[in-house]
């Protein structure tokens, strides 16, 4: 299956609290969007591997992802090396994104940059002829490299590079975020557990908080971030011509 585009987060949720408002602008736009989790999350202090996976496919649902796939790397322990760039190799292959949202570089949890980079390189890597992969079905792969990556901003504030509008969407996306009800508060239906860093309502009230800061900085209620160590360019001053309100 050919995607336009593919988000990649270690943990699942990463991509909704992420990147989710931007993935429903697209799908809105008619382009045909996958989700790749890179572990089950299985060391959160909250939850379970098979919660995971139903929260996991209950956010699918709402956003309208055509695919979810979850390649069960280690939680805490995987590292960016050849085994662990193979294994995404043959994922971003099988897709053949042209753009691909990854986890940021730096970041309060380790997990994130370090995927953050296991993502980046895997994609340049994903373009050389000489790095053979097999797909499925036994065949020799093609080489793919996506145009871009895009790292979304997490728990530490970067600087973004690119910001999103995702006003229209921003409730959709919150109820995606909200589909992981044992990780985070939801209201008195909240799962039961050890308090947590995300699962009090400040950490909710913050991802809002963020989206509305950067929503300012473009004249606009609700936005997401972006960084990304390629230059974009524009083929014309259309592009930066924002609706009035």
């Amino acid at each position: 299956m050919k995607l336009d585009i593919l988000a990649i987060g270690v943990h699942p949720d990463d991509v909704e609290l992420g990147c989710s408002g931007t993935i429903l602008n697209e799908i809105k736009r008619g382009k045909k969007v996958g989700i790749i989790d890179l572990t089950q999350g299985e060391l959160g202090t909250r939850g379970t591997i098979e919660t995971r996976y139903q929260e996991a496919a209950a956010a699918a649902a709402i956003l309208g992802v055509q695919v979810r796939e979850n390649l069960k790397m280690r939680d805490g322990f995987f590292q960016n090396d050849e085994a662990h760039q193979l294994q995404l190799i043959t994922a971003i292959r099988k897709y053949q994104p042209d753009i691909v949202l990854a986890n940021v570089l730096h970041d309060r949890h380790p997990d994130h940059g370090r995927a953050g980079k296991l993502i980046a390189d895997s994609c340049f890597l994903s373009g050389l002829a000489k790095i053979e992969t097999m797909a499925d079905n036994g065949n020799p792969q093609q080489r793919w490299r996506p145009a871009y990556v895009l790292h979304y901003i997490q728990d530490w504030y970067h600087e973004p590079d690119l910001l999103v509008d995702i006003t229209d969407v921003f409730e959709q996306r919150m109820e995606a975020v909200k589909a992981y009800g044992t990780q985070f508060h939801t209201g008195s239906g909240s799962a039961e557990g050890p308090q947590t860093y995300i699962s009090t309502p400040d950490f909710l009230e913050g991802v809002v908080a963020r989206a509305r800061m950067f929503g300012k900085r473009i004249g606009v209620k609700y936005a997401e971030g972006f960084i990304t160590e390629k230059k974009i360019g524009i083929q014309n001053l259309d592009v930066l011509i924002l609706n009035e309100t």
